[in-house]
């Protein structure tokens, strides 16, 4: 088993992207013949309702997960919410799923991107290399349904 420190998540829902607010995460690989991954969210108890109505349905969710370092490309995963289970004024997630293989090349999309608004020169570089570290959401970062 693998363990790696989540930065960020958002879940994926018909093309809408809804950021979730950590506190603390972590991501497992289980390194199993299913290949199967856990991912633990420490977050508000806020997102409470949500992910106890995803747990009731066993809907499967799309994640962008950052591991690590914010610099990193997002991973995508599908999962089932496992539990939500209240620790104080937080409420601990776990999801269960695969790692999906969709993976995208942010600096290729990026640079597009700017391209696209017209970008070019220095103006081009600083906003690339800004945007590189930031790592905002792009126009066109959608998941592809599997």
């Amino acid at each position: 088993m693998k363990t790696f420190k989540m930065i960020s998540i958002d879940v994926i829902r018909e093309d809408e992207i809804v950021p979730i607010s950590l506190e603390d995460g972590i991501v497992i690989n289980q390194e199993n013949t299913s290949r199967s991954w856990i991912l633990e969210l420490f977050i508000d108890k806020k997102y409470e309702n949500l992910f106890q109505e995803f747990q009731s349905t066993n809907e499967i969710l799309n994640v962008q997960v950052i591991i690590s370092y914010p610099e990193n490309e997002p991973a995508n995963f599908e999962v089932v919410t496992y539990s939500v289970k209240e620790i104080g004024q937080h409420i601990s997630v776990l999801l269960k799923g695969t790692l999906k293989h969709v993976r995208r090349k942010y600096a290729e999309s990026l640079l597009e991107e700017l391209i696209q608004e017209g970008l070019t020169g220095e103006e081009l570089l600083a906003k690339f290399e800004k945007n590189m570290k930031t790592r905002p959401k792009l126009k066109t970062d959608q998941i592809k349904k599997s």
